[in-house]
């Protein structure tokens, strides 16, 4: 069956200025690891495996109104997509597996993973950005939930944003399966004097602010968290990596298992801070929405 080919349109703009150091942050991150997965094998570090959903989102994708269709497009032709950018891919394909395993009979993953040219068409049918044009064809990494007539698209998946990446698509779930979904955080969070005061610096006019421009404000101040965090945590584990090397080099058994455990335990502590960081971008979006609907409701 002959198919005609779509030719895909450059995206417009020019990439944010931060994804450059990002990138190089989670490059050095991986690099980091990789170190840990050479040492320990693969079997993993201790406590390492599927970065898990939390309970919050469990709870929520367990309760869903309606049935929710995910299709994943990841059109990576060979020579267009870096190496780290395909190993990003294959992550965001078993967090998808823990969605569907949250709630099998809801929802249904459907998986586009081929560089033929009927996923690209697809994929740019489905709104999906497309990138990388000035490295061959076109490269798409994204996803499009879709329940009843309601469809949302995360229309290009980044490496930098991955820690959010659990909620994003949580609360594009949510928002399709349902006429009001509640936020994947707690529905009420207490508004002190801290969270306020920091909505008001990022957003000074909360009532003439929609929650979509909010949502990127966050994001935005979410990307220079993570960047702050990065040069922190290559310092510690690289730190930690060349511990390990010294004491493989000094034929100690005990300073090797020593050095190992240190490693495990920056790695350990480094991903929980991300994950903090991450879900703080969630209180962020819910203290919005409280405020909001508190200066929408004052009296005139």
């Amino acid at each position: 069956m002959n198919s005609t080919s779509t030719k895909v349109p450059r995206p417009p703009g020019p990439p944010a200025r931060r994804a450059p150091v990002l990138a190089l942050f989670c490059f050095l991150l991986g690099a980091g690891l990789a170190v840990a997965w050479f040492e320990y094998g693969k079997s993993g570090l201790p406590g390492q495996g599927a970065a898990g959903l939390s309970g919050d989102i469990l709870d929520q994708l367990r309760h869903l109104n309606s049935p929710v269709q995910i299709q994943f497009y990841s059109v990576l032709p060979p020579g267009s997509a870096a190496q780290p950018v395909q190993d990003f891919s294959q992550r965001v394909d078993r967090l998808l597996s823990e969605f569907q395993n949250a709630n099998e009979a809801q929802i249904q993953v459907g998986r586009n993973i081929s560089a033929a040219e009927t996923n690209a068409d697809a994929a740019a049918a489905g709104g999906l950005r497309a990138f990388n044009l000035e490295n061959g064809a076109a490269c798409f990494l994204g996803i499009t939930v879709t329940s009843g007539g309601q469809t949302e698209s995360l229309a290009q998946l980044r490496p930098e944003w991955e820690p959010a990446l659990p909620f994003d698509l949580a609360r594009a779930i949510l928002r399709v399966a349902a006429e009001t979904p509640p936020p994947v955080v707690a529905k009420s969070v207490p508004l002190t004097p801290a969270i306020t005061n920091e909505i008001m610096r990022l957003i000074p006019d909360v009532n003439a602010t929609s929650p979509e421009d909010a949502d990127r404000i966050f994001h935005a101040d979410f990307l220079d968290q993570c960047a702050k965090a990065g040069a922190e945590m290559e310092a510690q584990i690289n730190a930690a990596a060349q511990e390990v090397v010294k004491a493989q080099n000094s034929g100690s058994l005990a300073d090797l298992e020593a050095a190992r455990k240190h490693l495990s335990q920056v790695q350990l502590e480094q991903t929980e801070k991300l994950k903090a960081v991450a879900a703080h971008l969630q209180l962020q979006l819910a203290v919005f929405q409280q405020m909001k609907a508190a200066a929408t409701s004052a009296p005139k």
